[in-house]
Order: structure tokens, then sequence, then C-alpha cells
């Protein structure tokens, strides 16, 4: 059961959201102790699992330690998304392929099925990742909602901002379920039961409601010891991806395709400037230290994944894209690969292009020449011949997070931004020249490219219509958010996410949309099915 597996121990993997001191301590060590809370968490689809702890929330939640422990189960949710959220907005655009290599990644076929665009309701691919993703967000609504529920008897210190707080999480993981799945069931209480699904437009303005009302009482800003903890920017932030993503996330999804709903550009942009404006956040003069493995210190985070070099609490993205023999202790996986014409988009004298490795490659802990299986020297190879039968070699490789030397076995602690300061550039801009100012919507996409080009390398404003600024636009989120999980909302959002690429042809218009896996068809018989599935 993946929604409840994801929990077990939360007493050690809560840790991760706890930020460093100066000593290299964790604060908010009271967190530390809270226990496994199972109860309330059967709300999110498995109605006939049984809860294994005899905590609940009226034995539970009754002291401000025990309300924080609830609440570090909640951002321990924020984990879920980097496995089939995460990889499912990457593999279904040109951004990334897992190629079959061998007897490796292979797995029924789901991986060339999601590049491929050929999953249904009940394939390996929905079986696994659609499922796998539908029960981890709701498994972060329902641990939401336990907490929520119990802070109605009690009072704390620091309530109202506590309960914002949680309240903010869970719009967040209702974010991602729309973003994924369109209209799903919608649950402010812990009660079992099945559930009708809420249409995507009616959950749009509730995760807006839930958002705005939220901020008034989240802080503009925190004590170091609070790294990763939500803000007024994080609320805004998801706030202004939000209304940039407006028409397609209040429109209508049918058979034939999308039918657009109103609009939001304004409000993009409103929303982005409080985040610019807020004089919290600041681009980070060296783009690289964006993902290096103390990006804490970065000044551009908005919203993250804290993670930590110790078993079970840190990232892996480095191990799934790099060959076996990168790494010591823990052979890295050799799965996930870039598409050729994602690499040669990038301008070689970008500095951003550096994410992708190829040529000749070294072991990232001893330096040493890395060696294929045959024992020759690896050499990646920008091209992929066949899909279905690459060679251990062939497939630029995107690590943008850069290899952790206190990396754990393949947990490293480089964290992950789910938004941060670059793209409220980039928002704005797209949503400027929607209204038609172009020329300062290209100005703020420089203000990006003057850090990643040496010489600088500005995009001539005057050289651009509407509609080849929109590419161009389009094109620098590329180039400067590849790896972090956006490419399948922005090409969704432009029309191209079912074209044709590479190693994909074109995919109905429909598949816009994830559709609600057989499971949960079966396990609630309130569900309906997304169209064209």
């Amino acid at each position: 059961m993946r929604n409840l597996r994801s929990l077990i121990p939360i007493t050690e993997r809560m840790r991760k959201l706890l930020p460093r001191t100066s000593t290299g301590r964790r604060g908010l060590c009271a967190l530390l102790l809270a226990p496994v809370l199972l109860t309330g968490v059967q709300a999110c689809t498995d109605l006939d699992e049984n809860p294994t702890s005899a905590i609940t929330p009226d034995k539970f939640y009754r002291t401000e330690a025990e309300i924080l422990g609830g609440l570090a189960s909640v951002y321990n949710s924020l984990r879920a998304p980097q496995w089939g959220y995460y990889n499912m907005s990457q593999i279904t655009t040109p951004e990334n392929i897992v190629p079959t290599r061998g007897s490796d990644w292979f797995d029924n076929g789901r991986w060339l099925e999601m590049h491929r665009h050929t999953w249904t309701a009940n394939s390996p691919m929905a079986l696994d990742d659609i499922n796998g993703t539908y029960n981890d967000l709701f498994g972060g609504v329902a641990r939401a909602n336990v907490v929520l529920n119990a802070m109605e008897g009690v009072t704390v210190a620091g309530q109202d901002s506590i309960t914002a707080e949680l309240r903010t999480l869970r719009a967040f993981y209702y974010y991602l379920l729309m973003d994924m799945f369109g209209g799903v069931p919608l649950a402010e209480d812990i009660a079992v039961t099945p559930r009708e699904r809420v249409s995507r437009d009616s959950l749009f303005r509730y995760i807006e409601a839930e958002l705005l009302a939220s901020r008034e009482n989240l802080p503009v800003t925190r004590p170091a010891a609070d790294y990763g903890r939500v803000t007024k920017g994080a609320a805004d932030a998801i706030l202004a991806n939000m209304y940039l993503n407006a028409e397609v996330f209040t429109g209508t999804v049918t058979a034939a395709g999308l039918e657009k709903g109103a609009a939001r550009w304004q409000d993009a942009i409103d929303a982005a400037d409080r985040v610019l404006n807020a004089g919290v956040y600041s681009l980070a003069a060296n783009w690289k230290d964006n993902f290096s493995p103390n990006n804490e210190s970065s000044p551009e985070m908005i919203l993250v994944l804290r993670a930590l070099a110790q078993d079970g609490l840190g990232t892996n993205f480095l191990m799934r894209a790099t060959h076996y023999n990168q790494t010591t202790g823990p052979s890295a996986w050799n799965g996930f690969a870039t598409l050729a014409e994602t690499y040669n988009a990038f301008d070689d004298a970008d500095l951003r292009k550096s994410i992708f490795l190829v040529g000749p490659q070294v072991n990232f802990t001893t330096g040493q020449p890395a060696l294929d299986r045959s024992g020759a020297q690896l050499v990646y190879t920008p091209e992929i011949a066949d899909e279905t039968q690459a060679t251990e070699s062939e497939g630029a490789r995107l690590v943008k997070f850069a290899p952790d030397p206190a990396r754990v076995g393949e947990h490293s602690g480089n964290d992950f931004p789910y938004f941060r300061l670059a793209e409220m550039y980039l928002i704005k801009a797209e949503a400027l020249n929607e209204l038609g100012q172009t020329g300062a919507a290209i100005d703020l996409v420089n203000q990006l490219r003057a850090r990643v080009f040496s010489p600088p390398k500005p995009l001539d404003a005057g050289a651009y219509t509407q509609a080849t600024a929109r590419d161009a636009i389009l094109q620098e989120r590329l180039f400067e958010l590849a790896g972090e999980a956006k490419r399948r909302q922005d090409l969704i959002r432009h029309g191209k996410f079912t074209n044709p690429s590479e190693f994909k042809a074109q995919s109905e218009p429909y598949k816009i949309l994830m559709p609600i896996p057989q499971t949960q068809l079966n396990t609630n018989p309130l569900l309906v099915q997304n169209p064209g599935y």
C-alpha cells in the first residue's frame, strides 16, 4: 500500500524537513518525538485497510509539541511527488526518456509507455505510477486533514499560523492532483467514505480561496531554524502558477481535447509581483548554487523539499540518470536519459547546458575514468538509436542536482525547489507578453540570461512579435527549469504536449489529463473516469 508505506517511519523520515542550524543540528527537535499516525490516512483511497496504531486524534494532538509533530508528517508528504508526479512530469515530455537497456528498465513496458503516451486506465503505468501518485498525493491531503480536524479542539501558541501552514500544504497537494487528474474528490474532514469528484474548475476555485485566506496568517519570512516551512511567498508562488495555467485548469477536457477557460494573466502578474517585491528573495549570483548539495543557502528558494544525505531522507536524481559505475557503494541505476532534441536545443555558451553529461565520464567519488560493463571508457552520446534496445552509454544524462560528496547510499542532500524565484520572472514575462507587453517580457527573460552567459547574450526585444516571444519564453522555461518537473505543464499550456517528438507519435488530445486509475474506480463507486479513457 504505497499511501500507507510512505508514512513509515515518520519519526525518522520527518527529520528531512528540519533545517540545519549553525551548529549543524536541527531545529524543532520536538517534531522528532511525534508518533506514527495511521488513523485517518484511510481516507486517501483504500477503504479496506485497517489502521495499525491505536493513536487517534482524540488521544493525541493535545499540546503544541504534538501539533508540530503532526505538521511534520504533512511536510513529509512533500517527498511523495518526487517519484510518481516528478517522473510523469518529466518522462511524458522530451526532457526525459527511460530507454530499455538489455534486461534493464523494461518493467512491463511502463517507462516507454510513459514517454510514448500509450498508457490506459489499466496499463502497467496506470497500475503503478499513476495509481501510486494518486495515493501519494491524497496521503498528503489526509495527513493535513487529520491535524486540522484535531486542532479544532485545542488551543496552542501560533494556532492561526499553523492552521494556515496546514491549509497551504493541503492546497498544494490538491494543486498537484488538479494538475495531473483534473477534478478529484474534495475532503476537509477525516470521514472514511466514498466521495464524488468535484469539477476541475471548482477545485481550482477551492485551492485559490484556501491560499488567499491562508496567506494572511503566514509569515513573510521565517528564522533560519525554520527554513523550509511555508511562507506568504510559497502561497503566492502557487497562486502565480495557477493563474498562469488558468485557461487549462478552469477549462474542460473532452475526448477531443481542451476547451479553454478564462485567462488570468493580470492575476498571474500580481501574484508573481508579490513574491518579486517581497524583499525576501533574490536571484542567486551563481546559477548552479540553486542545485548544489548545500542549496538551502540559495536566496531563490520559495517552496522546497528539504533533503538530508541520510538513509531515506535524501533526493536520488543522481542515481536515476547516471551509469552503474559512476558511483561507489550502491550502483547508480543508469535509467533516465535526455532526448537529443532537448540537449541540442541548448546554446553551447549557456551555463545551463552544463546540467547534461555527454562524452567521457568519471566516477563521482574517485574522479577516475568510469568504465562501461565491457571495461571500456564510458562515453555518453546524445543520440539514442533505438529506445527499445539502447546501449548502456546512449543518451545525454540530465544531472542538474550536483553530486553530493556526503551522499549516503542513494540519498543526497540537495533540496528540491518546487518553486524558486526564477520561475516568478518567467511567469510574469509570459503573462506580460500575453497582455501585449512583449518588450517588458523579454527584458525579464534577459535578467535571467545575464547570469548564465559570459559574454552576455541578451535577446533583442525589438526583434520579437507576441507570437515569437511566446515561443521564446517557452524555450527559456526549458533552459531555466529543465529537470524541475515543469515541462509537462508548460507544453499542455502551449498546446504542444501531445505533439510528436523524437520517439513519440502524435498522442490523443485528452491525454493532457491522466486517467483515474482503475484501482481507484474499483474502490470508490462514485468516481467517474476522465473523458477519452
